[in-house]
């Protein structure tokens, strides 16, 4: 029996939960602020849900889902994102009738790929979706919750806003078209990945991170050129909201979604302070994502962010996790034992934080104490018992005093 854990999965220790739930509260409670409430879906869909909208081609459906066939017979896969899943849930629902709607989510994902730093098989994200807005007004709600977000992180200053627009359909096949015709120009310098998407997914080839495809995308024409003035103008208005909310970007025509759901705009937070550049929080506009799926033509926007990385990063920026320090409650023999045991029930209940020693001689339990950085230790030994009293021993000043047993929860509490 092998007892290391799986290649691309981490044991996350109570210091590792408090950094996690650090980011997730964060979101959670500026999500709720921006009326975004909360979701929770299955961490495994049927594989046509992930296979239908992230495409044939993708380096998601071909390479890195974690796809089995249960007992049933039915195909599934473990999900590497949760906009379909969030998509899939509002479908079921029925809640077309109940627009907009504003989603928050965190949890596991999964995908097999090259773990790295920040970057596991199994990962954990933060994300929110907005069903029901077509206007520019929708996207700058999103990307300005995404740049409050990391305000609060204390890691604004350590991102940059890369955006650009994906037009509208007309946009879309115009440029893709002309980006069919390049690039069949240049087949004999792409790679073999860029030659299989060239004719399903042509603007993927653009991100490509292949060094012969990027020479090759430095001369590819360029999206702005293909624009209709509707999709100019949407783009300009939401340059506009980001203006007047002072949330500071740089124009990336490079970066894209390949997929014909999307459209307008894209976005992503990038950082360097983790060593190489990595997106913390990416997204953008996918109105056709919904009626693909077959629901109703729903106009949608959301994004997504890697707890992970963003733990990493507000390590960096925020003051170091501190907890509550506990009190120490040190019994010594078995009618004591039963006594403390009550009496912790009681602080518990009262919100106290408490730790019970049950084992070692009194220097050990006092030890234990001190390493756990007590604030106050309770020592009740038979003597102390009999007499109805109790040691009670500051930790930082190293005084002490006996108090009753009756009095010991009132006399925590003044403390």
């Amino acid at each position: 029996m092998s007892v290391r854990p799986v290649r691309g999965t981490v044991d996350l220790f109570p210091d590792d939960i408090r950094r996690h739930r650090r980011v997730i509260e964060t979101a959670r409670d500026l999500a709720e602020l921006y009326g975004f409430g909360e979701i929770q879906t299955p961490v495994f869909e049927f594989t046509e849900v992930f296979a239908r909208t992230l495409g044939d081609v993708s380096d998601v459906v071909t390479k890195e889902m974690y796809t089995f066939e249960d007992r049933g017979g039915e195909k599934i896969t473990l999900r590497p994102e949760n906009t379909a899943g969030v998509a899939r849930a509002y479908i079921s629902g029925k809640l077309q009738n109940e627009l907009p709607l504003k989603y928050f989510y965190a949890g596991p994902m999964f995908r097999y790929e090259r773990p790295q730093k920040g970057r596991q098989r199994q990962f954990h994200q933060i994300g929110v979706e907005l069903f029901g807005v077509p206007f520019p007004s929708g996207d700058v709600e999103v990307i300005a919750l995404a740049a409050q977000l990391l305000d609060k992180l204390g890691m604004r200053d350590h991102c940059v806003l890369n955006l650009n627009t994906l037009g509208d359909i007309e946009s879309r096949e115009t440029y893709r078209a002309a980006l069919v015709e390049y690039f069949s120009s240049h087949k004999t310098r792409l790679s073999s990945d860029s030659l299989a998407r060239l004719d399903k997914n042509p603007l993927r080839i653009l991100d490509s991170k292949d060094e012969s495809d990027k020479k090759v995308v430095e001369g590819a024409p360029s999206f702005n050129e293909f624009l209709t003035t509707m999709a100019s103008d949407f783009f300009a208005e939401v340059l506009q909201g980001l203006d007047e909310l002072d949330i500071s970007y740089v124009l990336n025509p490079r970066l894209v979604r390949g997929l014909d759901y999307y459209c307008h705009t894209a976005f992503e937070f990038v950082t360097d302070a983790l060593g190489a550049q990595g997106t913390v929080i990416g997204g953008g506009r996918y109105d056709g994502l919904i009626g693909i799926m077959g629901g109703a033509s729903t106009p949608g926007v959301g994004w997504a962010g890697g707890i992970e990385r963003l733990a990493m990063l507000a390590d960096q920026t925020l003051p170091e996790i501190t907890t509550s320090k506990p009190i120490s409650l040190i019994p010594i023999g078995a009618a004591a034992e039963k006594k403390l045991k009550q009496l912790a029930y009681v602080l518990r209940g009262n919100g106290q934080h408490v730790d019970i020693s049950f084992s070692g001689n009194l220097k050990r339990r006092m030890q234990r104490a001190g390493k756990l950085g007590a604030r106050f230790a309770l020592i009740v030994g038979e003597d102390e018992l009999h007499a109805n009293k109790a040691t009670l021993r500051d930790m930082e000043s190293g005084s002490q005093e006996e108090i009753r047993l009756q009095d010991v929860v009132k006399r925590l509490s003044d403390l």
